[in-house]
């Protein structure tokens, strides 16, 4: 079964914050793949391909309203559908 006709285009920049104007509940319907510098990355919050930027949490530490402190890496972005 090819199902990657019913899937939407990977955007150029993608968040996993519902508040964000990046995100979009239609693509993670799927099951969406990140690689930073060729080695595949689980915990991205958010990422730019053009930019070649991901946001990733920074340890536990959490801001005053209960979410992830985020830190940039910087590198060649690939966003993927597994």
């Amino acid at each position: 079964m090819n199902d990657t006709t019913q899937r939407p285009a990977l955007p150029d920049r993608l968040s996993i914050d519902p508040r964000s104007p990046y995100y979009d509940a239609a693509i993670f319907e799927h099951q969406v793949g990140i690689r930073l510098n060729d080695k595949e990355r689980s915990d991205v919050e958010e990422y730019c391909i053009s930019e070649g930027w991901v946001k990733v949490p920074a340890g536990k530490a959490l801001d005053r309203k209960g979410n992830p402190l985020l830190t940039k890496l910087k590198g060649k972005v690939e966003a993927f559908y597994r």
